[in-house]
């Protein structure tokens, strides 16, 4: 084996350009990894503007190409699916009822506060549901995922099952005495002193 044939060598026995760069890409992204998810985790409205751009994106583009149907319908069930489990809490109170161990949901009113904890937490939400749309775009590039169906039926489907589903989430939901939107225990505020003192 000569000298200049070893994996990210150049000729000259020196680390090719190309090597060089990626190498270091590598370590610097690792490194900045953390940082980056953090900044990220951080802004929840700008994360769900760029989702809600990328899914116009990709419904203008299924409309233009007017097909990928399967793949859209599939991406509709995908996202309703992680509404669901977004909207669940952690542990089911179902299964609580019949256990004694362990911390449970407030049923009645003199019971301490517990906060809401969800089955699947936000940041996932918006990741999985980001990484959803872009694998369906990609997918919009293959014709082997343009299978022809007729497309009323795959929405009369869908407004079907998210009705459905829907109506069970919410039943669920008044049974157990849940809000998945609570964003801590109440507090009430008494009267306000004036602080004004009248002299005599």
């Amino acid at each position: 084996m000569s000298e200049g044939d070893s994996v990210g060598d150049s000729v000259h026995g020196k680390p090719s350009v190309v090597y060089r760069f990626f190498t270091r890409l590598g370590q610097v992204g690792v490194r900045d990894l953390p940082v980056l998810a953090g900044q990220v985790h951080s802004v929840h409205a700008v994360r769900w503007v760029v989702t809600l751009g990328l899914s116009f994106v990709y419904m203008i583009r299924v409309y233009l190409l007017q097909g990928w149907y399967i793949v859209t319908y599939a991406l509709g069930i995908y996202h309703l699916n992680l509404f669901i489990a977004f909207l669940s809490p952690k542990v089911d109170p179902s299964l609580m009822e019949d256990s004694d161990d362990g911390p449970s949901l407030p049923t009645k009113q003199n019971e301490e506060f517990r906060p809401f904890i969800r089955r699947l937490p936000e940041f996932k939400f918006w990741h999985s549901a980001t990484k959803g749309i872009l694998v369906a775009m990609v997918c919009t590039f293959f014709e082997a995922f343009n299978v022809p169906v007729f497309w009323p039926i795959l929405v009369m489907y869908f407004i079907m099952l998210f009705c459905i589903t829907m109506k069970r989430q919410i039943k669920h939901m008044i049974k157990y005495r849940y809000i998945p939107f609570t964003h801590g225990k109440r507090t009430y505020k008494g009267k306000e002193d004036a602080g004004k003192t009248f002299a005599s």
